[in-house]
């Protein structure tokens, strides 16, 4: 569904990603780990069009989407939860609900479309009218995760999830990725809680100074000498 070749990537002279390859088939949850500063949120940036690849290619079932801006990648069905949120605090949840919706014309759809996420997250549906800054860092999660899956998309990424939340949430949050992609949403999660996102996912790479160094399943990763020492403590 998703295909990246060789990709590498700059920021001004330095170079943060090296030949880059990954692929995530339709279907997958499959997750990215590594240390804070390893590339991470540079990948999925390249991937939803924040970050300009310099060399190397992304295709998204089959079309080479490299030059495609942000925009037209979420009309294709690529949905994006930044890392820290970005939500729109000085708005209310429901009018940051909207801001996913932005390509939706139909204001019956926008309705069905809220509404069902109201259904899912009945919290936000109490919450509509709130504004979203006075809503605790989980709350906002929630919101973020909402907000992208108002354009239906059809492939999520989904950038430090677990970043300054509560360990209950945390839970929570990966609870629910797993439920979506269950549900059919095919999901990217970069993340640095590797204990929590390979017991989720089906495989999974390590990243480690702008290179892959280890991919697999996740439960082969779970095994692997160098993630059990640098990344799951033991």
């Amino acid at each position: 569904m998703l295909k990246l070749q060789d990709a590498e990537i700059f920021y001004g002279q330095m170079e943060v990603i090296k030949k880059v390859s990954l692929e995530v088939k339709q279907g997958e949850l499959v997750s990215v780990i590594g240390a804070n500063g390893a590339g991470k949120s540079t990948l999925i940036k390249a991937m939803m069009g924040l970050v300009k690849i310099k060399h190397g290619k992304l295709f998204y079932e089959g079309e080479d989407i490299t030059d495609y801006p942000a925009w037209k990648r979420a009309e294709l069905g690529i949905g994006y939860v930044p890392e820290g949120r970005r939500i729109f605090g000085d708005l209310s949840v429901e009018e940051n609900l909207k801001m996913g919706a932005y390509k939706i014309k139909d204001k019956a759809q926008i309705k069905r479309n809220l509404e069902k996420a109201y259904d899912m997250f009945p919290k936000l549906s109490e919450r509509r009218n709130q504004l979203a800054r006075t809503m605790s860092g989980g709350e906002q999660q929630i919101l973020a995760i909402s907000r992208a899956l108002i354009l239906e998309p059809r492939l999520l990424l989904i950038d430090e999830v677990s970043m300054g939340l509560m360990p209950i949430m945390v839970n929570y949050c990966f609870s629910l990725i797993k439920e979506l992609n269950q549900q059919g949403i095919t999901v990217l999660v970069v993340e640095q809680n590797a204990n929590k996102v390979l017991k989720i996912a089906d495989r999974g790479y390590l990243i480690e100074t702008g290179q892959i160094m280890v991919e697999g399943t996740a439960e082969s990763l779970r095994q692997n000498d160098v993630v059990l020492k640098a990344y799951l403590g033991e």
